[in-house]
């Protein structure tokens, strides 16, 4: 089977020549250990430098030529794909305040993360906040209709056509894409949750205004030549979900359902990213979504039970825990292949990958020894016996 063939087996509940494997994010250590060379993909605050210094093009051309390569050479199948910014895209640089510090124009406050090397909000002004009311985002949905969906040919989406010109006739095509987690607002993150509570109804425009932007947004998707989307929104935290499951069902699941809809009327299969515990709407997700992928172990989404109680309806892609690829040794990998292999692959309807991403400080023995795994346990008919 060709790569394509087998996410589609997957998918569709069919038992492919051998487990599919794929990620929705790969940080810029992964590519420097497996290619053998430096990048500029993901690559945290000196891909914001590089933006800065007005080097655009030499970042996408990055991004054209070492995504792909790193999906050849781990023989991945499933290729993730996504916006850049457009040509001539040169933002100006924030005022920096001290070697790990920085300032915007609005007198937000950034530093880089001593663990990621990402540029993170650190302190946000809220002087100037104005909250939305119901009459100024029903103003915003009146005028939807008006604004023009969008060019799929521009220059934003650069990086999509080449990789589907290079590489759909073999991989599956997955376009990450935005979403509509739970719809608070507020000055700051305490607030946004709270506001869920206390102005419900706004917070209920507020989803309804996202909704139907997601609504128009993948009609243009539709155009781009992808196999997938994805919506990437996280609903769960470690411990449990962020919002009650009745404001989930009441502000989000409408719309999550009728984005859905619309993508599949347009040919396109809809794999849902989403950390953390999310077991008290797990049924609301598997009746809406293709795959659900990010399937937080530490955070209780145990892949065995998740097979038995919704593989039936949905497609499992994880299985590999995050914080092993990380901190863990190749025997842990191991480990968490055997588990998931076992439980969640035989019949169809599983893609290995990690339960979150192949993130900074990720190990290039514990990358390969994913490979190892997927290449020697991981071809149908699953046996069990091979995990011994």
């Amino acid at each position: 089977m060709l790569p394509r063939e087998r996410v589609f087996a997957a998918l569709e509940h069919r038992e492919p020549d051998r487990i599919p494997w794929g990620e929705h994010s790969i940080d810029y250590n992964v590519y420097e250990d497996i290619l053998g060379r430096p990048t500029l993909v993901q690559s945290k605050m000196r891909e914001t430098q590089a933006y800065w210094d007005g080097r655009r093009d030499e970042v996408v051309e990055c991004v054209k030529r070492d995504r792909l390569d790193l999906i050849r050479a781990l023989d991945m199948d499933i290729v993730f794909v996504g916006q850049v910014p457009g040509k001539g895209y040169h933002p100006k640089a924030f005022e920096k305040i001290d070697a790990d510090t920085y300032r915007d124009t609005g007198g937000n406050i950034y530093q880089v993360s001593s663990t990621t090397h990402d540029l993170m909000p650190y302190k946000r002004n809220t002087s100037n906040y104005k909250p939305p009311t119901v009459a100024s985002i029903q103003e915003q949905i009146d005028k939807l209709d008006s604004q023009p969906l969008g060019d799929p040919n521009g220059s934003e989406w650069e990086f999509v056509h080449h990789a589907v010109k290079e590489m759909k006739k073999t991989h599956f095509i997955l376009l990450l894409c935005g979403d509509l987690g739970f719809p608070g607002f507020g000055a700051t993150e305490e607030e946004s949750w709270m506001n869920l509570l206390l102005e419900p109804e706004t917070c209920r425009k507020l989803g309804e205004l996202r909704g139907k932007q997601m609504l128009r947004e993948v009609r243009l998707h539709a155009q781009l030549g992808v196999d997938g989307i994805m919506p990437c929104g996280d609903l769960g935290s470690s411990t449990g979900l962020m919002a009650s499951p009745e404001i989930y069902r009441d502000m989000v699941y409408p719309w999550h359902k009728a984005h859905v809809e619309a993508a599949h009327k347009l040919g396109l299969k809809v794999l849902k990213h989403c950390c953390g515990h999310v077991w008290p709407i797990i049924n609301e997700l598997a009746e809406v979504y293709d795959a659900y992928e990010a399937i937080q172990a530490s955070g209780g989404m145990d892949i065995r039970k998740l097979k038995e109680r919704v593989g039936d309806q949905i497609c499992l892609w994880g299985g590999i825990w995050h914080e092993h690829i990380i901190m863990g040794t190749v025997e842990d990998i191991r480990n968490d292949a055997k588990y998931a292999f076992k439980h969640a692959a035989p019949g169809g309807g599983y893609i290995m990958g990690s339960s979150h991403s192949l993130a900074v400080g990720a190990k290039r023995e514990n990358v390969l020894e994913m490979k190892r795994c997927r290449d020697k346990w991981g071809v149908y008919p699953i046996n069990p016996r091979r995990f011994r």
